[in-house]
C-alpha cells in the first residue's frame, strides 16, 4: 500500500472546508486515464449477453453508450471535479466465460490542466451498472466488483500504472 503520510488531501483548504482545487497555474499536458471493473454473473446471464438474446437488446453496444455519456458527465456526477473537453474515450469488454463475468476497461484522454481519472472509472461504473439493468430481470445475484484505476499520464506526477494490472479478477 502506497505511503500517504506525505501527501495531503487536495479537496480541502486549510479550515478543512471541500473546495474544487485550482487548476489554472498548472501546465496543459495531454492526459490519460484506464480504469477497470468486472461484474459476475450467472453463466446462463453471461450467454444471453454473449449471444446477444437478452430480451432488452444490446447489453454491450447500450453499456458501452452508457459508459461514454457518463465519461463526459463526471463532473455533474463528482461534486468537486472539473469538466473537462475529452478527446477519447474508448470501451472495451471482455467476457470471460471461465469465471463467468463480464470485465470493462476504459481509456479516457484531454488535453488539459487536470487528469481524466474520474472520467474513466465513472465511464467503468456507469458500464456495470448498465450491464445490471439490462440484466437484473434474469439475475439479481450479479456483482460489480474491482473498479480500479489502471493507469494514468499526464501532469506533475507524470506516468502511474497499477503495480499488478493483470486482470484478476476484474
Amino acid at each position: 500500500m502506497p505511503d500517504s503520510s506525505s501527501k495531503s488531501l487536495t479537496h480541502f483548504d486549510s479550515a478543512g472546508q471541500a473546495h474544487m482545487v485550482n487548476i489554472a497555474d498548472k501546465a496543459e499536458t495531454q492526459r490519460m486515464a484506464r480504469a477497470a471493473g468486472s461484474i459476475t454473473m450467472l453463466p446462463s446471464t453471461l450467454e444471453l449477453i454473449a449471444n446477444g438474446s437478452a430480451s432488452k437488446g444490446d447489453v454491450l453496444g447500450v453499456a458501452r453508450i452508457a459508459a461514454i455519456q457518463a465519461s463526459k458527465r463526471t463532473a455533474e456526477l463528482i461534486p468537486l471535479c472539473h469538466p473537462l473537453p475529452l478527446s477519447k474515450v474508448e470501451v472495451e469488454f471482455k467476457i470471460d466465460t471461465e469465471r463467468s463475468l463480464v470485465q470493462c476497461i476504459v481509456t479516457a484522454a484531454t488535453f488539459g490542466r487536470t487528469g481524466v481519472e474520474m472520467e474513466a472509472l465513472t465511464a467503468v461504473s456507469l458500464a456495470l451498472l448498465t450491464i445490471y439493468d439490462m440484466c437484473k430481470a434474469v439475475d439479481r445475484s450479479m456483482c460489480i466488483i474491482q473498479v480500479r484505476l489502471l493507469e494514468k499520464q499526464g501532469g506533475r506526477s507524470g506516468h502511474w500504472k497499477q503495480a499488478d494490472t493483470k486482470e484478476k479478477g476484474a
